[in-house]
């Protein structure tokens, strides 16, 4: 795991508790983004009894594998078989953090298969088979409201989510709320993850990552144009998670006497400008944006910012990093492309 390479602040690292070294765990998308990272917290833990469920791992995706320490490696096709077969035993913990993460993709049936079927029997399995249950939900869930209010469960029917992808992690949401799992089960809403090992994601890397790559390869910054009056280009507002804090905020939640549905940001939205300017603090450069038309404008949320009180509440979660912090921690490691 490449962050191996830079150890983390011990805040980062991890917590005091001594539940992990004894724990077995399942993490689906283990060798994606967020469930490298969770990986490597689990390691950093004790935790090394860990079955990786994912695609047959690509060049980039085996890369986020590097230096972990994990007992099984299980591709996704086979996990409902092996599951409902007994072949992988019994797990104290289930984190699903693999889906299909393109807000862009426009499969309606593809998108129900992996985000919501998928999950809604994975949950009912772990339910069953008495492994506490942590899964991915998405902000864009919240659809063109600005921020992202989770303390009343009764608004999760009110919301509106603006394209397939916010749909089918809608779907699983309403699923959970419809048949009282959410008293059982933890829903983590994340917001703009960004940090190491997400180069594999193409188009749907952060904007940090694609703009840090811009900076300092191709000199230019390209940002969408606003289309909505009240923002001007590059004023559009995005709330950005480290992804240790990511990483902090599932097991934290693994641990939490409660459940249900909880945001994971930071709680305060920054500008597209603002983030160029930090970029170009960070990097010692003078980069200017260029704004390009957006194919996606109709479907494009321009703000997001969540209220972390539940966040708090519920799972004792408060993050660490901010985006500054966070592009200064990113830099540092080595890790950009």
């Amino acid at each position: 795991m490449r962050y191996t390479r830079r150890p983390m602040s011990s805040s980062s690292a991890g917590s005091e508790s001594n539940v992990w070294p004894r724990s077995r765990v399942l993490v689906t998308g283990g060798a994606g983004f967020i469930g490298s990272a969770l990986v490597w917290g689990l390691n950093q833990r004790g935790c090394t009894d860990v079955t990786i469920v994912d695609r047959a791992p690509q060049a980039d995706r085996q890369e986020n594998l590097r230096g972990l320490r994990f007992s099984n490696y299980t591709d996704a096709e086979s996990l409902p078989a092996r599951l409902s077969g007994g072949a992988l035993g019994k797990f104290d913990y289930a984190f699903h953090l693999g889906a299909c993460s393109s807000t862009t993709e426009t499969d309606t049936g593809y998108l129900r298969a992996n985000n919501f079927e998928f999950s809604r029997d994975l949950a009912a399995w772990a339910l069953s088979a008495g492994a506490r249950f942590l899964y991915a939900s998405s902000a864009a869930t919240y659809g063109d409201q600005p921020g992202g209010d989770d303390r009343d469960p009764r608004s999760i029917e009110r919301l509106r989510p603006l394209n397939p992808y916010g749909q089918s992690k809608q779907d699983m949401d309403l699923h959970a709320w419809r048949h009282g799992w959410l008293d059982r089960i933890v829903a983590l809403k994340y917001f703009n993850v960004f940090g190491p090992n997400e180069n594999h994601k193409s188009d749907m890397r952060s904007m940090v990552n694609k703009s840090f790559q811009q900076a300092r390869n191709e000199g230019t910054l390209r940002l969408f144009k606003s289309y909505r009056p009240e923002y001007r280009d590059g004023e559009q507002k995005r709330d950005y998670l480290y992804v240790t804090d990511a990483v902090r905020a599932n097991l934290l939640a693994a641990e939490a006497r409660q459940s249900g549905i909880v945001n994971c940001g930071s709680g305060a939205a920054v500008s597209f400008n603002d983030v160029v300017g930090l970029l170009n603090e960070t990097l010692g450069v003078k980069r200017k944006p260029e704004y390009i038309e957006n194919p996606y404008a109709d479907r494009y949320q321009s703000h997001t910012e969540c209220d972390m009180t539940l966040a708090k509440q519920r799972i004792g979660f408060a993050p660490e990093f901010d985006v500054r912090r966070g592009i200064e921690e990113y830099s540092r490691s080595g890790f950009l492309p």
